[in-house]
């Protein structure tokens, strides 16, 4: 059971005088929002513990202001703002970097083969994806959020502009400026590693 389904039961306790349309609201937006909350906290934590944990608290504090479900516009981004506020609160917290997932958090990991170059291979690309991470963890703040939200798939750059609090064009221009950066570092160490061996 995710974090958002398991909160379903501390809705039944809403008190009786609230309006139902306002439970059967709750009940919807678990349930269609669920995962979307869940990638939302994995990409800023790195840790599936951690998201379903802020999964959960994501709920519980919109089960606290469910009263305000009927006058929110967009449900989506409203969930999504509050996710990702719960996610970097626990970042803080925790003196955690935000990382942003390289794969699907539910993929199964791969095999490394036994062939030698294939292993080879392998062991580069994981060291290039942990290298990834630390350049992401290193990005300013400003380019690093709309980057990582950017890479969760259920979010349009128009909903990631909400969450944020700003423009989809700054967005759009900071995934792009994020993007050159990473490239650039990313060319320039694996460049220096190759001279590095080449020399040895």
């Amino acid at each position: 059971m995710s974090g958002g389904e398991a909160v379903l039961s501390e809705a039944v306790t809403v008190p009786r005088s609230q309006d139902r349309s306002d439970a059967g609201a709750l009940e919807h937006l678990v349930r269609q929002h669920s995962r979307l909350v869940y990638r939302i906290a994995y990409a800023a934590l790195g840790s599936h513990h951690d998201a379903e944990d802020a999964t959960q608290e994501t709920f519980l504090r919109v089960l606290r202001y469910s009263h305000k479900l009927a006058t929110v516009e967009d449900p989506k981004t409203w969930l999504s703002r509050i996710a990702w506020r719960v996610a970097v609160d626990r970042s803080k917290l925790r003196g955690r970097k935000r990382e942003i997932p390289l794969e699907d958090p539910e993929k199964p990991v791969a095999e490394v083969p036994s062939a030698d170059a294939a292993a080879d291979d392998a062991i580069h690309s994981t060291q290039v994806g942990a290298l990834l991470e630390r350049l992401i963890a290193a990005l300013p703040q400003k380019l690093r959020d709309p980057l990582i939200l950017s890479a969760v798939e259920e979010m349009s750059p128009h909903e990631v502009a909400a969450t944020l609090g700003m423009n989809e064009a700054a967005v759009r221009s900071r995934v792009f400026r994020a993007r050159r950066i990473l490239k650039e570092k990313l060319a320039d160490r694996v460049a220096g590693r190759g001279a590095r061996k080449h020399d040895g």
